[in-house]
Order: C-alpha cells, then sequence, then structure tokens
C-alpha cells in the first residue's frame, strides 16, 4: 500500500515529536529507535525510510524541537516567570531541551552538537530584543547571562530530590533576574 506524500511527512513529524519527547524524557542512550517508532505510532522497519541513522534522528528532533519552540519574545518577564516554573520543572519531556540535553549532546554527533550551538545563538537574540540596555553589546551580555542562569537553575532545580530546595532554585534565580532587568 502506497502511502501519500502527506502522510510520509505527517509520520516524520510524529516520529520527530516522539523522539524529541523520549529523549527530553529518558536521554538519548536510553531510548531505542524501536521505542521512538512504537511511540510514533509505527513500525522499527519502516524507520530508515525517514532518517540515516539515530544521531541524524537526534539531530532532526532538536531541529524540530527548537523550531517549534515558542519565542521569547519581548515580555521577557513573563518568559522568566514561565521558565523558571514548578511546572516547567516537572515536564522533562515537554520541557526545554536545552535543560534536558545539553550536557548529554555534548557527547553526541557534531550535527547534535550544532543544532544546540545554534539554538543557544537564536534564544541568546531573541533574548537580548526584549533586555533594557544602551547599546546592542549590553543588551547581548545581559541575554547570555540570563539564559545561562534559566537553564542552569533549571538543570540544578531537576536535580534536586528536595522539592523545597528545587522551588527556592527556582524562585531566588526567577527574583534575582526580575530584579536585575528592571529598567532603571
Amino acid at each position: 500500500m502506497k502511502v501519500s506524500r502527506e502522510q510520509v511527512a505527517q509520520n516524520r513529524v510524529n516520529i520527530l515529536e516522539a523522539a524529541s519527547r523520549l529523549f527530553r524524557a529518558h536521554g538519548y542512550e536510553a531510548v531505542t529507535v524501536a521505542q521512538v517508532m512504537k511511540a510514533a505510532g509505527l513500525t522499527h522497519g519502516g524507520f530508515y525510510g525517514y532518517f540515516a541513522s539515530k544521531d541524524d534522528l537526534v539531530a532532526q528532533s532538536l531541529a524540530h524541537v527548537f523550531s517549534t519552540a515558542p519565542p521569547a519574545g519581548a515580555d521577557v518577564a513573563a518568559y522568566v516567570t514561565q521558565y523558571l516554573s514548578t511546572a516547567h520543572r516537572e515536564d522533562c519531556a515537554g520541557g526545554c531541551p536545552m535543560a534536558g540535553l545539553a550536557s548529554e549532546t555534548s557527547r553526541q554527533a557534531p550535527e547534535a552538537r550544532a543544532q544546540m550551538s545554534s539554538s543557544i545563538r537564536r534564544q541568546i537574540a531573541r533574548l537580548s530584543e526584549g533586555l533594557p540596555g544602551a547599546t546592542a553589546g549590553e543588551k547581548r551580555r545581559a541575554a547570555t547571562g540570563n539564559w545561562a542562569a534559566m537553564v542552569g537553575a533549571m538543570v540544578l532545580a531537576r536535580v534536586c530530590d528536595d522539592p523545597l530546595m528545587a522551588d527556592e532554585l527556582l524562585k531566588d534565580t526567577r527574583d534575582w533576574l526580575l530584579e536585575k532587568d528592571r529598567p532603571a
């Protein structure tokens, strides 16, 4: 039975979304191609019709999730508040791939690392648009520090086995960032 081009395209999106969620929830090494295909509602045998390898899937799933992620937007305060929330901390599978996979991606193929690097650049550029500063350089420096603090706080909060301490990490970082970036 021949599959339409539209169905092939939808299957590819389903695979990328399933892979992205599974990778964020469990890590790259813990997830098999068979698990991804099952989660996408497809058979394992069809995988190589869509991707050259698991490394290819990893890189393309990162590209997919970063391209579909909501932008930081001009309201940086709202973005910081949402990002550094308990709900985001608890949603590893649906949350930020940077916080969930950055460390592990450093040991992946160059294509996956390139996707992370590209996302870092885009996120810093997006954040800098909404931050105060007299020059583009000042805004970029503030955005770089903010993004590093946000991702770092999320990583620490997720690894913490004490929910009160995890919430404190998020709240203190959120409060510090929002106070720091208020125009004088």
